[in-house]
């Protein structure tokens, strides 16, 4: 076994293809594909189950891919010790829901690893419900953020657990519906669903994956008269304000993220919204996805 064989491994892990993985570490794809096979043989597991659409990670493999860049890490600090060369890029990468306090951690975790450093590799997708659980599965993404509800738990639960992913709650919130501070509404103590109907409704929309419980709204918008769907929060702050427009969120403002305009009056509707963490089940976590996990904590113990 090599350090090269590992960083074989770990390119294709995080790239999802041998063809992108050889062009990323410059190597034909043939001498890529060996030294794995090489690779495999030499420790009698199979790192990478590969299929017609591509190549996925094995349980085997997960276990081998959390050990192998613990190494590579280990690898690339002592190399800088000593010799003082450019070392392996710090790589992590998150995919979350629309939150304010996770671009908050993800911007810790790049102050405490690029700190001192001329480059780095860093991940931050703010993208559908859907594509989190896939990049978290297929390892394009070590952590995601999600939330759970009374209407999305048992499906959303059903698809973790063959996914062989992980949920681990980081608080609980009731609805609160998000409204520009000159919105009719903006001074309630609290807001009736009934009281929104004039006004649209700002959703997240999920690209191809329709179903109600890939909804990033715990309210669904099947239930409002007027409806209006985007892809990005500066899109969504610009249409709240512009057009006396709402969304329904869990609460957590950022004035950083999502400006001093906007605020939170809670929303009478029966559901709670249980954020939380999405990892893979027995894999250990990077140093930066540790360092990530305790960002967001931190981040969410005053909600």
């Amino acid at each position: 076994m090599t350090l090269q064989q590992l960083k074989y491994v770990d390119a294709v892990a995080t790239y999802g293809s041998l063809s992108e993985a050889s062009r990323r570490v410059f190597v034909t794809q043939p001498s890529l594909t060996e030294a794995i096979r090489t690779l495999e043989e030499e420790l009698r597991i199979a790192i990478f189950s590969r299929t017609s659409r591509g190549v996925t990670v094995t349980r085997e493999g997960d276990e081998f891919l959390a050990s192998a860049r613990q190494i590579l890490e280990d690898a690339a600090r002592i190399q800088a010790k000593y010799t003082g060369k450019a070392v392996r890029l710090p790589q992590f990468a998150v995919s979350t829901q629309h939150y304010a306090f996770a671009v908050e951690a993800f911007m810790d975790v790049v102050r405490e690893f690029g700190v001192n450093r001329s480059s780095y590799d860093f991940t931050l997708r703010e993208t559908v419900t859907s594509e989190i659980i896939d990049d978290v599965a297929r390892h394009r993404s070590e952590v995601g953020v999600l939330y759970l509800s009374k209407r999305n738990k048992t499906a959303l639960g059903k698809i973790l657990r063959k996914e062989e992913l992980v949920f681990d709650e980081l608080f609980v919130s009731k609805p609160h519906v998000f409204l520009g501070k000159g919105h009719p509404l903006a001074r309630k103590k609290s807001v009736d669903p009934g009281q929104l109907d004039d006004y649209p409704f700002i959703s997240f929309e999920q690209g191809s994956e329709n179903a109600l419980y890939y909804a990033e709204e715990v309210m669904p918008s099947i239930d409002r008269k007027k409806n209006i769907r985007v892809r990005d929060r500066a899109t969504m702050t610009n249409l709240i304000l512009g057009l006396d427009g709402y969304t329904v969120a869990s609460g957590a403002l950022s004035e950083l993220l999502n400006g001093p305009e906007l605020v939170a009056v809670p929303l009478v509707y029966d559901d709670e919204i249980r954020v939380g963490l999405v990892h893979r089940k027995d894999v250990p976590l990077s140093r930066p996805g540790n360092a990530f996990v305790q960002a967001v904590r931190s981040r969410v113990a005053s909600l």
